[in-house]
């Protein structure tokens, strides 16, 4: 493959990737809470660029509650153990209802809607159900690994006189431990970023902090929206 042919196909994934809503989305919330960092709860620029981006944001998930809501309604994997099931519809119902009332909330900050006490409370109520649907995501993960981590070990008993790491079902299920971990890290940290929002530890969570959180878990959504890697053709 030739130098342009080259440029060509990664000019084709970087488009395929930005065409989709929630990659751009992700991308701002980049830009967002970079600016939160930035600007530390201070007045200026950086501040604005914050509030103008947050403002934005909220029309790239206008009716995206329906996504989670599909989630809630939709039957689960076979053999998943009730506990991790009951927290998984908590976080779908929880997640759809911060993004419903978060509708609500950009319809106040946008004029539209006229009461603006009633738009801060239910702009609150939708936070602490973004924090709520946080801890369940944690939970879940740190169900799933303990899972995909008993299903291993039992993997490489069988495999006891091979090489693991050749085996494709070992690899995948170590694919899929690492993306879990990677889910877990940013669940925890947006647990953090949300009491940041609400002002629950202001003396500890500052805005600098809650901006330096955010700004990582929108770059790990970023990768995690990434393109799979095309797998090499056997000859």
């Amino acid at each position: 493959m030739s130098t342009l042919d080259a440029t060509r196909a990664e000019l084709a994934l970087l488009v395929l990737y930005l065409n989709k809503a929630e990659a751009r989305d992700k991308i701002c919330r980049a830009i967002q809470y970079g600016s939160k960092f930035l600007s530390n709860g201070q007045s200026g620029t950086a501040q604005n660029v914050d509030k103008n981006t947050s403002l934005a944001r909220k029309v790239f998930r206008l009716f995206k509650f329906v996504n989670d809501l599909h989630g809630l309604l939709s039957p689960v994997p076979q053999g998943t153990p009730l506990p991790l099931v009951l927290l998984g519809k908590s976080k779908n119902a929880l997640l759809s209802t911060f993004l419903f009332l978060d509708q609500i909330v950009w319809l106040g900050r946008s004029g539209i809607y006229k009461n603006k006490e009633r738009a801060e409370l239910i702009g609150r109520i939708s936070l602490y159900c973004w924090m709520g649907s946080s801890v369940c995501t944690t939970l879940v993960e740190i169900g799933e690994l303990g899972r995909i981590s008993a299903s291993m070990k039992k993997l490489e008993k069988d495999l006891k006189d091979s090489d693991k790491y050749k085996n494709e079902q070992y690899r995948a299920k170590l694919q899929k431990s690492n993306d879990r971990s990677l889910a877990l890290v940013k669940a925890a940290m947006d647990i953090v970023v949300a009491v940041g929002l609400l002002q629950l530890a202001p003396k500890k969570v500052t805005p600098r902090v809650t901006g330096a959180f955010g700004f990582v878990t929108s770059l790990i959504s970023c990768y995690q929206l990434l393109p799979a890697p095309a797998k090499a053709k056997a000859h």
